[in-house]
Formats: C-alpha cells, sequence, structure tokens
C-alpha cells in the first residue's frame, strides 16, 4: 500500500516467558526475545549467566524452567533440527585427528542420514561449493588435525551453513582466532545472513568485533537482563543498572573498555564482551 509501512517478517526464532534455574538458583526469567530474518544479535554476559545453555535450549538439548521457544513457528522439541545451523567454539581438533578438511563439511550435508552415508547426485558439488564459500580450498583435503585453529572453523563454518539454515546459532565462535581469522569467520556470517535472510543468534565474550554488524545485544547479568541495539545497551547507566555497581563504559579508539564490573575483577578476564580495566 502506498505511504504504509511494509509489515515486518515474522521472527525465524520466538521467545516467550523464558525461565532458566540451576538447582535453587533463577540465572533469569521473563525472556521474550523474537529474532528476524536478517537479524544478528548478540548475547553477552559474565560465565555461568546461561549464555550457552539458551543456545542448548533452542538447540532441543535442554529444557527450560519455563516459558517456549518456536523456530519458524514450530515448538522446539528433541534435537537434530535441519533448520538450525549451529557454530561451535574454536576448540583445536586433536593433532591426530585424520578426518580431511572435506569430510568434515561433508559431515553437514550427509550427517544426519541414518547408516553409511551413500553419495547422492549433487553432494560433491555442494560440499565443493561450502569449501569454496569459506576459503578453505587451500586446505581441504588436508586432515584437518594439522589445520590452524582458523583453518578449522572456517570448515566448521561450512558445515553449520550446509542446509542453507534460517536460524543460524554461534557460541564464541571467535576465541583464540587470530585477528584476521575473526574477521574471515564473521564475514562467513554476516554473508549468510545477508544473502539468505538468516537470523544470527551469537553468543560472546568480545563484542568488539562484531560492533558494526550486530543489530541488538541481550546482555544477561546478575539474573537480570537487558535487550537493545548497542548504543542502547553499552553504557554506562544501563550496565550500572544491571550489575547492581558502578560500571563505567568508555570508548579507546574503536573499541569499548568496560571498568568495574564485579564479575569482571573477580574473573579476570574480558567475559563480558567488553575490555575490562
Amino acid at each position: 500500500m502506498t505511504g504504509a509501512e511494509a509489515p515486518a517478517a515474522p521472527p525465524v526464532l520466538s521467545i516467550r516467558g523464558a525461565a532458566l534455574r540451576r538447582g535453587d538458583r533463577e540465572l533469569w526469567a521473563g525472556l521474550d526475545l523474537d529474532v528476524r530474518p536478517g537479524e544478528l544479535v548478540a548475547v553477552l554476559g559474565p560465565s555461568g549467566s546461561g549464555k550457552t545453555t539458551l543456545l542448548r535450549a533452542i538447540l532441543g538439548l535442554e529444557d527450560l524452567s519455563q516459558g517456549s521457544i518456536e523456530v519458524l513457528g514450530v515448538p522446539v522439541h528433541g534435537r537434530g533440527n535441519r533448520r538450525i545451523g549451529y557454530l561451535p567454539q574454536a576448540r583445536p581438533l586433536p593433532r591426530d585427528t585424520s578426518l580431511r578438511g572435506r569430510d568434515l563439511v561433508t559431515l553437514g550435508v550427509d550427517g544426519h542420514r541414518f547408516g553409511l552415508p551413500i553419495p547422492r547426485r549433487g553432494d560433491r558439488a555442494r560440499v565443493d561449493a561450502l569449501i569454496e564459500a569459506v576459503g578453505a580450498q587451500g586446505f581441504a583435503d588436508r586432515p584437518v588435525g594439522e589445520l590452524s585453529g582458523g583453518e578449522q572453523q572456517r570448515l566448521r563454518a561450512g558445515q553449520a551453513l550446509a542446509d542453507d539454515p534460517p536460524l543460524l546459532l554461534c557460541d564464541e565462535p571467535l576465541t583464540s582466532l587470530d585477528l584476521a581469522n575473526q574477521q574471515a569467520v564473521i564475514g562467513l556470517i554476516d554473508r549468510h545472513r545477508r544473502e539468505r535472510g538468516a537470523a544470527v543468534l551469537l553468543v560472546t565474550h568480545d563484542i568488539n568485533p562484531l560492533l558494526g554488524k550486530v543489530d541488538r545485544i541481550l546482555y544477561i547479568a546478575n539474573g537480570r537482563f537487558t535487550l537493545g541495539t548497542p548504543q542502547e545497551v553499552l553504557r554506562s547507566d544501563v550496565l550500572t543498572a544491571l550489575y547492581g555497581a558502578h560500571v563505567f563504559v568508555l570508548r579507546a579508539g574503536d573499541r569499548l573498555v568496560v571498568v568495574g564490573a564485579p564479575d569482571a575483577e573477580a574473573s579476570h578476564h574480558h567475559h563480558d564482551g567488553l575490555v575490562h580495566e
């Protein structure tokens, strides 16, 4: 209609009234979150705040204490949803792993089949296309145990994107990668969501590499959470209210620095997505 706003696309991921407990401790409650096609939402927070468990609940591997999760309008139940791609943390595979890089990507194409996978027409072409998309042509036929962490993570990205998933979940995908490989993996994720209209939910301990691409941030801390754009969330007053202690967010060149987060001082690492002092 002329002069009227087009209706928003229905969410790929819809979470309503979600709560998560561990024993007698409530990690968070009352979470409502819609992630729409082409949107990238980063999840930040200290260790133990329930970020990874949220991803596991979306994958059907964990039960919420209450609430519901739907992917493309269908309630999540059980594991093995081919509409969800999953990119895990970049943990190096053992040196003696003989699986080739190409085989790792192939698991994303035929690994869901029961029994011994039998090559189908088009599988080889699909694997070749994925290898080219992640820039792995030069090392795809080498044993993955011989590859660097960044090369392995590019192959994992190819595996995660094998089905052109409308929802991509990423759990600390940039950890232990150098700057060049961080940018390469971010580029793959960003291209997939832009070209395919995929929704992306990405857990990270460092938001700085993503600042120019992330649409919204879900920040979980101290049993509470806040949700908004980076400009709305990454502010001294907002994080002070979230932590219940004075926190200062400063800009140092093209990076953000947080000062005074009590959990950061206790654990001595950069788990909330900013650089601590």
